[in-house]
């Protein structure tokens, strides 16, 4: 078939765009029930769409219409055979019990890669304080790590005032608002395709690694786990998806094997973001106020093993959580 491409692409381009705004329309709105009338214009549309690709497949030199022609029948295609849910009202519960860790579940292998990151880190700053001690003063970023961890055990166990007394509420928000800042940055770095999200997820190990084995060396591995455990388990869980996010924001903007369009990519997986930005928000905030009302205070305050069993506890029910929670029994 011989057809003038400029001028075919023209002439049907009206055609396109007005399926494709029908299209954003039924993506806005999943309940969206069209008149009749409307209903055999969406379907001409889409009609007349698969025909131009079937046209436009002939010109190799077309490839940019011919994948747009795609993406927009294949959309057209799913609205028309597809079997949708009936949708719900927002439900907070719904959304936290049910599609954060449906959403989670999804993108495991960018979780998975995110922890990978951060293990190499600690790796790293495990073995940079083993060989030399003296470089706390360049990994740990605060002041009360970088003295001698027994030094540090004794002073927090023999102190008889309350150092928060007052200031709890202040500090579990401030911690809050910290971890929140420092999670969504990692989110956002995945707009250097990656790198900023690696380079964050990296340091973070190192910070970890440092610390961790500091106290182990120093034989304060029960202070180390009745201090972070209560509080970790879900802080350092919740950074790890913040990286998972980033990742994935990194592989939509590079667009690997995928045929459709920038601005197409990210609209699907939009939802999907909020969603996981969501969810590590809500995890930080309790990890925030056990920090504040509990991993700050041991010995002879609060016996290690109940802060231990307390994180350990924590710890199963987070990965229970996760790896079950919203799934459709069968």
């Amino acid at each position: 078939m011989l057809i003038d491409v400029p001028k075919f692409i023209v002439a049907e381009k009206q055609y396109w765009e007005e399926l494709e705004t029908i299209l954003h329309r039924f993506e806005r709105q999943p309940d969206w029930k069209m008149p009749l009338a409307e209903l055999k214009r969406f379907h001409y549309l889409y009609e007349r769409a698969s025909s131009d690709l079937a046209k436009i497949s002939t010109f190799a030199a077309e490839k940019e219409i011919r994948r747009y022609l795609e993406s927009l029948v294949a959309r057209s295609y799913s609205e028309i055979h597809e079997a949708r849910e009936k949708p719900h009202r927002f439900s907070p519960f719904h959304w936290f019990f049910v599609t954060f860790p449906q959403t989670f579940r999804k993108y495991s292998r960018s979780f998975a890669l995110s922890c990978l990151i951060t293990i190499l880190g600690s790796t790293f700053g495990g073995m940079a304080i083993s060989f030399d001690p003296e470089s706390k003063e360049v990994l740990m970023p605060f002041s009360h790590l970088q003295g001698d961890p027994s030094d540090r055990v004794r002073e927090e166990e023999e102190r008889k005032d309350d150092r928060l007394s007052g200031q709890k509420a202040s500090f579990s928000t401030f911690l809050m608002t910290h971890n929140t800042k420092v999670s969504l940055l990692t989110l956002a770095m995945g707009m250097t395709y990656g790198v900023g999200v690696v380079i964050l997820l990296f340091y973070n190990g190192v910070i970890l690694g440092a610390v961790c084995l500091d106290y182990v060396m120093a034989g304060e591995a029960r202070f180390l786990m009745g201090w972070l455990m209560p509080h970790g388990v879900i802080e350092i869980p919740a950074i790890l998806i913040a990286g998972q996010a980033g990742l994935v924001v990194a592989r939509t903007l590079i667009g690997r094997g995928q045929r459709n369009t920038l601005r197409m990519r990210f609209r699907e997986v939009s939802p999907d973001l909020v969603t996981l930005a969501g969810g590590f928000g809500v995890l930080l905030i309790w990890a925030g106020l056990v920090e504040a009302f509990l991993s700050q205070y041991h010995e002879p305050v609060i016996p290690y093993s109940v802060k231990i069993a307390f994180g350990f506890v924590e710890l199963i029910l987070l990965v229970l959580f996760l790896a079950r929670s919203g799934k459709i029994s069968r």
